[in-house]
């Protein structure tokens, strides 16, 4: 019986190619198939250092499909490298259906570490480092990306997030909405030419991006939740009731509180509303 192959999970240069290691290099040029997220982009990077190997497509539409393929030539005793377009597979990109299923075979799957643009912008983004939580690509839906933003509300670690440049401005607004003004730092293009990190509250930040378009690839790290007194919030919310005994509506009065106090907006305007119910039913009687 043949043995199986192995399979290899292989980091790749997000974007200055100097940052590919010797280990990555020789475990391209020495596997038999390399499975790439795109394989015209993975070609010229293999044609870049002289590498001439057999690849296929493992994107997030043929997966599954490709999954069962790549089992078969593993069990055929061929090694095959699994590549993303840019930083480590399986991280927000394909590669986690493979391992599991060699895993749950006994196939071997070695990782050869490289680049991260996760990794990158958090330790880059003067945020807190030492507990984080890596919540991938948003939801594209309004709805669904501030469901998950109030998810992690009260989270104390450091999140961070991949965002396209289209959607990010959005994600920005959401991110005030609801887990309040915080600190962010906006991180794109690295290790690339225009490399960038954007530092400040979330609305000074959005109001950076209002000023022009933001291009390339994006990582927005979030600053966790504050440890707050418990005082704090019904503090907040006496003061948003001033402004809207002083003309202010609810919605406004509790969007600039909450930005005074580092608290989600939404929790503001919530417990306003609830309180003004509450003395209106009070006072009906």
């Amino acid at each position: 019986m043949t043995d199986s192959g192995t399979l290899y999970l292989v980091g790749t240069p997000i974007g200055n190619l100097g940052d590919i290691s010797d280990r990555a290099r020789d475990t391209l040029a020495a596997v038999d198939v390399v499975a790439a997220e795109d394989t015209r982009r993975t070609g010229r990077l293999l044609a870049r250092f002289g590498i001439r190997a057999r690849t296929m497509s493992l994107f997030e539409g043929n997966e599954r499909a490709r999954t069962v393929e790549v089992l078969a030539l593993l069990r055929r005793g061929l090694d095959v490298a699994v590549v993303s377009d840019a930083g480590m597979p399986g991280l927000s990109d394909p590669g986690f259906r493979l391992v599991r299923a060699c895993a749950e075979e006994g196939i071997d799957v070695r990782v050869v570490p490289g680049p991260s643009a996760a990794v990158a912008a958090l330790v880059v983004s003067g945020l807190p480092s030492d507990r984080f939580s890596f919540e991938g690509f948003l939801p594209r839906r309004v709805g669904e990306r501030r469901a998950r933003l109030m998810a992690l509300v009260s989270d104390p670690r450091t999140l961070v997030m991949f965002e396209s440049p289209r959607r990010v401005r959005g994600t920005l607004r959401d991110i005030v909405e609801a887990l309040g003004d915080r600190r962010v730092a906006l991180a794109r293009e690295l290790t690339k030419l225009h490399e960038e990190v954007i530092r400040g509250r979330a609305s000074d930040v959005l109001q950076e991006l209002e000023r022009r378009e933001p291009r390339g690839e994006v990582v927005v790290v979030v600053e966790g939740a504050p440890e707050r007194p418990p005082g704090d919030r019904p503090a907040a919310v006496a003061e948003a009731e001033s402004l809207v005994t002083a003309g202010l509506k609810p919605r406004a009065a509790a969007a600039e509180v909450a930005r005074r106090h580092g608290l989600p907006a939404n929790d503001v305007y919530r417990s306003l509303v609830r309180n003004r119910q509450v003395r209106s039913r009070i006072t009906s009687r």
